[in-house]
């Protein structure tokens, strides 16, 4: 009998499915997102959720670890783990949310939206001048996994010209006109109107948007971030918008978060934040598919079958 411990939020028929797919080998145990015990988790199996690191102490109870998220960089450090757990994340179930939020955080900066916004607040009618268009833009999205690619397919759809950086070479996906490595992200810099990152955190894209990359980029580009916040420095962000080293940036996630309430990028007119808002839960949708991934791993595991969505332990994401 192997006991499952449940850390998503779920209902009564998420709880069926989950059971259905596990058959009659599990004893589950259901205990929220923050309801879990350190014995919830030292007795626990199979985990599906997030757990806090430092409590699983590499468990050798511990076979299977389900994560709800796609980034799985604080367990594939030495020591979260045994040896013989197996990782796997949700990849898959955050791509639409995460891609429109990037895809309407362009939109808004290439019409001004937010500056308009801003004006209304303060009951003034104000014409901020000259606009561009996503039709024959050409927009670089490094990190071509599933999120990537759903925004490549999504404003490739609306007439940009669409080039694709990933950290290995393979077959170029259709979602983009063009397909690079991240050897080339120098090259490709000064071609881009709209830089759309979705990075994993690793140590080799940790502060990877330096002052010099910035340097390499159109004054008239737009740089937008979903993915990690440690991509870009925050002080190196600030200073490349307010210098006009680029027109506008947009970021869903922050080197610190939260963002500091004395922080400077707040300031900026042409920076956009929303606080680590693009995944979540915020889209039904993305629930729904965790628990699909997950009932479809526990389903697998228990009879003996290959996993879906094992991680990497080099990158902290999908393999």
């Amino acid at each position: 009998m192997k006991t499952v411990l449940c850390m998503l939020p779920v209902e009564p028929r998420h709880k069926e499915k989950l059971e259905r797919a596990a058959g009659e080998g599990c004893r589950f145990i259901y205990a929220g997102e923050d309801g879990a015990t350190a014995e919830n988790i030292a007795e626990a199996n199979i985990i599906l959720g997030m757990p806090d690191p430092a409590l699983i102490e590499a468990s050798e109870n511990l076979e299977l670890l389900q994560l709800n998220i796609a980034g799985a960089d604080r367990y594939v450090k030495p020591g979260v783990l045994a040896a013989k757990t197996k990782l796997a994340n949700s990849t898959g179930a955050y791509s639409k949310a995460v891609a429109e939020h990037g895809a309407a955080m362009l939109f808004m900066l290439q019409k001004k939206l937010h500056l308009y916004r801003d004006a209304q607040k303060k009951h003034e009618w104000t014409d901020f001048g000259t606009v561009t268009s996503i039709t024959d833009a050409t927009v670089l999205v490094v990190g071509l996994g599933d999120i990537g690619c759903h925004f490549a397919g999504i404003i490739r759809a609306l007439g940009a010209y669409v080039i694709g950086v990933k950290r290995r070479a393979g077959a170029k996906p259709e979602c983009v006109d063009e397909l690079y490595t991240m050897e080339k992200l120098d090259e490709l810099l000064p071609r881009a109107d709209a830089v759309f990152s979705v990075l994993p955190g690793t140590p080799a894209t940790t502060h990877l948007y330096t002052a010099e990359r910035f340097d390499l980029m159109k004054p008239s580009a737009i740089f937008i971030n979903c993915g990690r916040g440690a991509a870009v420095e925050n002080s190196v962000l600030y200073d490349a918008v307010k210098s006009g080293k680029i027109a506008s940036a947009a970021i869903d996630v922050s080197e610190v978060e939260p963002l500091p309430p004395d922080s400077p990028l707040w300031t900026l007119d042409n920076l956009m934040i929303t606080p680590h808002v693009s995944g979540y839960y915020h889209l039904p949708y993305t629930f729904e598919r965790i628990v699909d991934i997950a009932a479809e791993n526990l389903g697998r595991f228990m009879h003996g079958e290959e996993l879906i969505n094992i991680v990497d332990f080099t990158t902290g994401y999908k393999k």
